[in-house]
């Protein structure tokens, strides 16, 4: 899941699914396999796959399992005839949901989806209709307390070439264009700036402030999506103040 404001929280709050590790390893190792069919099998040459590398030993995804994924992603073995697949659509308080997905049944996954959707406040739209409020962005996480100097930390992602820095509670969220994300990413860890999160991102141009009883709506919807085995990423442009959070934690 990934809105726009306050993403940090909303994470925490539902951790609870990435500790379901059988499943979130499934995901990284479709993402990894994904990659290497569309790209080739060399990092090196590769900026998805690396991608994909990279979040699956932040996870812990143990080696041989990484190398297993790129080589059926390669043919080298037997796997799965998996298709990338997106669903658009509106979630509870008109918000825009893209919904990633690796599947080798479309039939199936769609229908899983709409089910979700229809259950959960929301319905499924046509192709294109909210991708166009969205950007692929490449973004970072740094841990704010482990680099107080701000100003410092923006002037490092700036000369690093990133397009945007802005603090989001205890994080700076470094923004960059999709084609130069692992040159900022790697001229920021060499002045010692390490990441604690990376991915491509579907950045919302705008964002819809949800309150109420539609943030615990919107929430559960957006977790009962991910929770699907074919789903990979939820992504919304929704944006939760820390009061509204706060009511579902107390």
């Amino acid at each position: 899941m990934a809105g726009h404001s306050k993403w940090k929280q909303i994470k925490h709050y539902k951790a609870a699914t990435d500790a379901k590790r059988g499943a979130l390893f499934t995901k990284l190792i479709r993402e990894i396999t994904m990659a290497a069919k569309m790209g080739g099998g060399d990092p090196a040459g590769n900026a998805r796959l690396r991608v994909a590398i990279e979040a699956g030993k932040a996870k812990s995804l143990p080696t041989e399992n990484i190398d297993r994924a790129i080589k059926k992603g390669t043919g080298e073995l037997a796997g799965e005839d998996i298709q990338e697949v997106t669903y658009e659509g509106y979630g509870p308080a008109g918000v825009a949901l893209i919904i990633e997905a690796m599947t080798d049944n479309p039939t199936r996954t769609v229908a899983d989806v709409r089910h979700k959707m229809s259950r959960g406040g929301g319905n499924l739209g046509t192709p294109g209709s909210v991708s166009f409020m969205f950007e692929k962005k490449g973004q970072l996480e740094l841990d704010a307390s482990k680099y107080a100097d701000e100003d410092a930390a923006l002037e490092a992602a700036l000369e690093a070439g990133a397009e945007d820095f802005r603090r989001d509670d205890d994080v700076y969220v470094v923004t960059t264009d999709p084609t130069t994300f692992h040159t900022v990413k790697s001229a920021l860890e060499a002045r010692g700036l390490v990441p604690t999160e990376s991915e491509l991102a579907m950045v919302p141009k705008s964002t819809v402030p949800v309150t109420g009883d539609n943030v615990a709506q919107l929430l559960k919807l957006i977790e009962a999506l991910e929770d699907l085995d074919d789903v990979q990423k939820v992504w919304g442009n929704f944006e939760i103040d820390d009061a509204e959070l706060a009511k579902l934690e107390s």
